[in-house]
């Protein structure tokens, strides 16, 4: 009995052990569950990919597949392209190319020099695709505001007056920036700072330019039709009235380079409010004879690097009053400038500023570029009696330290004969695009040819501009000409 008691004991010790060791390695499990349950309840990681990236990655491999897509060097395919059968999109070709990888040319294609598209840059980028490159999160700035609850990047402001100082191109230091969706937008914020307040005491301002001029600043002022202001014509009409007073309530458009003749220009009414628009004022387009100091200038990110379709530009102001009403404008049209498009201006910025005066810098790659079409361009036409060129001589740059020659944006084409009455139309006869004289208050007898295009456009145009001279040494009429 002694036996079969201590038996029943050891039994029941060994059931107790049992269901405690149970107990307790089922409450382990659940406590790792929880564990585990508490530490991926958030989003989860995203799985790496490999080289330490994970949706940067993909995003990458995308980019790079459609950057290495051949057009046979005569066009681009882009992540945003109409998309084929396969789901991917095809090569967009440049003017005078066609065929799915633009390897056919179009026979006696008409050159097209209207559009200042700044295209003559993309082989840079193209060479700097790893620096210049930007990939950003799903997330990125989804609110309103950026930095200090502002409309505008804090960093790209500095890398802006940081470029300026190293350009020495424009003096920063005493001036307030506004960003504004391209200097398009910025015209008629200036505009619109610069006004009087619009009431029954203050007569609007008059808006005016010089001869010949860029033909938003017209066209723009007479759009938005303020109470605050007109377009009140060119300065010849009023810088010969004899009171310098009577021109203080006016706002002076000034370019410089100028578009369309790219002459460098200072304002002509004494007492005027000048909108300085230095959109060409780079060394790869024009000489840098000193930093311009104008109360207000007007600059844009298509003739500096050639990014055109980001649609960014900025003021730079002296007064503080007039910068808040410029900033005002931007704020009540848009909100500030595109928080993506100011990313991508800060990266571009970055890889110009850590290139300047080295192998790869950006404004000698477009000097290079620009000298040589300028000087083919005049090696065809001062073969000609019948059109002729602006005259551009050698000037000393304080950007490259040394006597530059000509780079202009554009050919200011004027037609010499007494039989073409209209320049426009007697080089559109002979398979040449451009753009009357008649656009900016010019005689019809000069036109705009744009040098800004891709190599494509410009060897067309070149093309064309030849055979236009050679028919004019051999006594005959290209296209539909009048004369010869």
């Amino acid at each position: 009995m002694e036996t079969g008691r201590h038996r029943s004991q050891s039994l029941g010790s060994a059931g107790l052990a049992f269901h405690a060791l149970l107990c307790s390695s089922l409450l382990l499990n659940a406590v790792f569950f929880a564990h585990h349950l508490l530490r991926s309840s958030p989003t989860a990681t995203p799985e790496r990919l490999g080289d330490g990236l994970s949706w940067a990655l993909q995003a990458a491999r995308e980019a790079e597949a459609v950057a290495a897509a051949d057009c046979s060097g005569h066009g681009n395919v882009f992540l945003d392209g109409v998309t084929g059968e396969d789901g991917r999109p095809g090569c967009e070709c440049n003017r005078c190319f066609s065929g799915p990888d633009c390897s056919v040319r179009t026979p006696n294609c008409t050159a097209d020099a209207d559009s200042g598209n700044p295209l003559f840059l993309e082989p840079y980028w193209r060479r700097h695709a790893a620096a210049s490159a930007v990939v950003f999160s799903g997330w990125h700035r989804l609110s309103y505001i950026t930095t200090g609850g502002r409309f505008h990047s804090v960093e790209l402001d500095r890398h802006i007056r940081l470029l300026h100082r190293a350009v020495g191109n424009a003096v920063v230091d005493d001036k307030y920036l506004v960003f504004g969706a391209g200097s398009m937008q910025l015209i008629n914020a200036l505009v619109y700072a610069l006004s009087p307040d619009g009431n029954a005491d203050s007569p609007p301002a008059s808006v005016v330019a010089t001869v010949p001029y860029y033909p938003a600043y017209k066209s723009q002022t007479d759009m938005f039709d303020g109470r605050e202001y007109r377009w009140d014509g060119t300065t010849a009409t009023w810088s010969n009235n004899g009171s310098r007073n009577s021109t203080k309530g006016f706002i002076e458009f000034v370019t410089s380079p100028n578009n369309p003749d790219t002459a460098l220009r200072k304002p002509v009414l004494a007492g005027s409010s000048a909108i300085v628009d230095h959109a060409y004022y780079w060394p790869h387009l024009t000489h840098i004879p000193a930093p311009a100091d104008e109360d207000v200038m007007l600059f844009t990110a298509s003739k500096l690097s050639g990014h055109a379709g980001s649609r960014f530009g900025w003021a730079l102001i002296r007064d503080e009053k007039v910068a808040k009403r410029a900033l005002s404008y931007v704020e009540q049209s848009i909100m500030g400038a595109s928080r993506d498009t100011q990313l991508r201006m800060l990266k571009i910025l970055k890889v110009i500023l850590a290139n300047l005066h080295g192998k790869e810098d950006i404004f000698a790659f477009g000097y290079d570029v620009m000298r040589s079409r300028w000087r083919r361009l005049n090696a065809v036409v001062s073969r000609s009696t019948r059109i002729s060129l602006q005259k551009i001589p050698p000037q000393y740059c304080t950007y490259f330290n040394r006597i530059k020659e000509p780079s202009p944006a554009y050919a200011w084409v004027k037609c010499e004969w007494e039989e073409d009455v209209d320049c426009y139309e007697t080089l559109l006869a002979a398979g040449i695009i451009s753009r009357s004289g008649t656009l900016s208050e010019a005689e019809a007898r000069y036109t705009r040819m744009s040098l800004l295009k891709a190599q494509d456009d410009f060897d067309v145009l070149l093309e064309r501009i030849t055979e236009f001279v050679d028919a004019e040494e051999h006594g005959r009429a290209p296209g539909g000409s009048s004369s010869m």
